[in-house]
């Protein structure tokens, strides 16, 4: 299942199942996710680590998207 919206100022996408699996973000339910803020892509995980140039702001948003999907 697909979810995308805004938190915070910051865009984000995320691809996410019922079941983690090894492909997930920290072994979780989350196999894909994207992190945007004005445009400019700040985190990307695609089924493994891709970069992480989260800033606080950005960082509390991954921690509620981990907690919300994963």
């Amino acid at each position: 299942m697909w979810s995308k919206g805004t938190l915070n100022g910051y865009e984000y996408w995320t691809k996410h199942f019922e079941e983690g699996s090894d492909y997930g973000i920290k072994g979780g339910r989350i196999s894909k996710l994207s992190i945007r803020k004005d445009g400019k892509e700040l985190y990307n995980y695609d089924r493994g680590f891709d970069f992480d140039n989260l800033d606080q702001g950005g960082k509390a948003v991954y921690t509620e998207l981990l907690n919300r999907y994963n």
